[in-house]
């Protein structure tokens, strides 16, 4: 079989453009695949350092609401002690109006009776 050496020629240069456009793309996967792997592994350490700051700010903030309910409980013993003082003072003001009423009555009993005398 003869075949002329254009055809030949031709087939050869389509070989080559075919083999030189697989290698070609072979080498944009390589490298879109070491991309994929440097951004994956970047990805991670960026997902660790904020896992790590989120889960100091959260430590923090629940720093500071133990502050703040220890502030809370300090003050409720504080507002429980005035309450008892005025409870205490309410007593004593009962006592010493009933024996101001005790006293109004036995003083106006003397003025009566010094008044009939």
């Amino acid at each position: 079989m003869k075949l002329p050496i254009a055809l030949v020629a031709a087939m050869a240069v389509q070989l080559a453009g075919a083999v030189w456009w697989v290698s070609q793309q072979a080498a944009t996967i390589s490298s879109l695949e070491e991309n994929v792997e440097q951004f994956a592994s970047r990805m991670a350490v960026e997902n660790t350092v904020n896992l790590k700051r989120d889960v100091q700010e959260s430590k923090s903030d629940i720093t500071d609401l133990w502050e703040d309910s220890d502030e809370l409980w300090e003050e409720l013993s504080a507002m429980l002690a005035s309450f008892s003082s005025i409870n205490d003072l309410k007593q004593r003001i009962a006592l010493l109006e009933t024996e101001l009423k005790y006293m109004n009555r036995d003083h106006n009993r003397m003025i009566m009776n010094d008044d009939g005398i």
